[in-house]
């Protein structure tokens, strides 16, 4: 296909063909409905291309304002994240064995996580723990025994 088909091609279709390839994409790649809703957008000024298709450039910063609206009303729209915070100490079970300034395995709350000791100690497979922190999506525990006592 040579540049000079592109240049032929309709307004129309080509915003047709971009809004669907955004739809499409936001399919396979997720972006937090940002993808799809430039695709919708594009496929709305498919509609207006019928109406102005010699006003190229109207029709890109239609669809930019489009996306931009869209995009700011799906975020607002859209349910907050939680964010997760360890107020009380839970208890987890190690998995691997945890070494001093190493990190291991840990079973909270139904899942396998990354974990490091709190105080830099050794802790055994299959101990119970206390989850007293986090850093990400690593754990900070202590051995039971020591808050125990």
């Amino acid at each position: 296909m040579s540049t000079a088909f592109f240049l032929q091609v309709h307004p129309t279709v080509f915003w047709l063909a971009v809004g669907a390839l955004l739809c499409l994409l936001e399919v396979v790649v997720p972006t937090a409905f940002t993808a799809f809703m430039m695709g919708i957008s594009a496929l709305l000024v498919a509609l207006i291309a019928r109406l102005l298709p010699s006003q190229i450039a109207l029709q890109v910063v239609i669809w930019l304002g489009l996306s931009v609206g869209f995009i700011v009303l799906t975020h607002r729209l859209m349910p907050k994240r939680k964010i997760s915070s360890i107020s009380d100490a839970t208890e987890a079970e190690t998995i691997t064995e945890i070494l001093p300034e190493q990190p291991g395995r840990v079973l909270y709350e139904g899942g396998s996580w990354r974990a490091v000791c709190g105080d830099n100690s050794a802790i055994a497979p299959g101990q119970k723990v206390y989850v007293v922190g986090r850093q990400g999506t690593t754990l900070v525990v202590v051995p039971k025994n020591l808050l125990d006592s």
